[in-house]
């Protein structure tokens, strides 16, 4: 199975249009971590990889949050469908990526919808008590969301809530290194390997050492700014384009 998601995260980045056959991919990579010494390159790999890790963190604990109040057995497969379609949306999303940034005011909106699941995280910090937490995934109890009463309203709200979050995970990796495609490529498959092999452990370390939801919550901040910003001043995709 881990090389089944392997594959398929492989296979997203390859096949991204724009990102050019499996041979650019690889020089894209080589060039881009042959200057990995470069303080800017550098820069947008860490922001990438604390990006990837904290999001799918996070999923994982909205996910068992929404199914936190329902019989464990229908919790148990909500919280696998939920991982599971986070999983394949990232793939999905990761596939389309080139596309998603050549869209006018997509890179803007990005930004903005960065900022609510800022905004969502900080509230998973510092506020408790809407949800028992599930025994699954750990940290959920933190989550500030209200589980769902019934299965198909469980289902419904993590499709929603996946949605949302695996297209902020690949927007918010390319916003965080467009300039720099194989760091870009790398974050995706990234993104899509910590879904499916990792959401629930890096759930418990995030719960552990809260640390890490301070930092990652800053980088996050700082990428919505930055593509709300490039998406607004940008020549040819930014939405002030469309007001003259």
């Amino acid at each position: 199975m881990i090389i089944d998601f392997l594959s398929a995260a492989v296979s997203a980045a390859s096949a991204a249009p724009g990102l050019g056959s499996p041979a650019d991919i690889w020089g894209h990579i080589v060039n881009d971590f042959s200057n990995l010494g470069d303080p800017v390159a550098l820069a947008a790999f860490g922001q990438v990889l604390m990006i990837d890790l904290v999001l799918a963190g996070d999923n994982a604990i909205v996910v068992g949050a929404l199914a936190a109040g329902l019989p464990a057995d229908q919790r148990r497969k909500v919280i696998l469908i939920g991982i599971g379609a986070a999983l394949l949306l990232r793939i999905f999303f990761a596939l389309i990526v080139t596309w998603l940034m050549g869209v006018v005011g997509l890179i803007f909106a990005g930004g903005l919808l960065l900022l609510w699941v800022s905004w969502k995280f900080w509230r998973e910090i510092h506020h408790g008590g809407e949800s028992a937490g599930s025994a699954e995934v750990a940290g959920d109890e933190h989550s500030g969301l209200k589980p769902a009463k019934s299965f198909a309203g469980a289902a419904w709200a993590v499709a929603l809530a996946d949605v949302s979050m695996s297209l902020d995970n690949v927007l918010a990796v390319a916003g965080a290194a467009k300039d720099h495609p194989g760091i870009m490529i790398v974050g995706l498959i990234v993104a899509v390997a910590l879904m499916g092999l990792a959401a629930n452990y890096i759930a418990k370390i995030i719960e552990r050492h809260r640390w890490i939801a301070y930092v990652g919550l800053a980088v996050i901040v700082f990428v919505a700014g930055k593509m709300i910003y490039e998406g607004w001043t940008d020549p040819l995709l930014g939405v002030g384009t469309l007001f003259g």
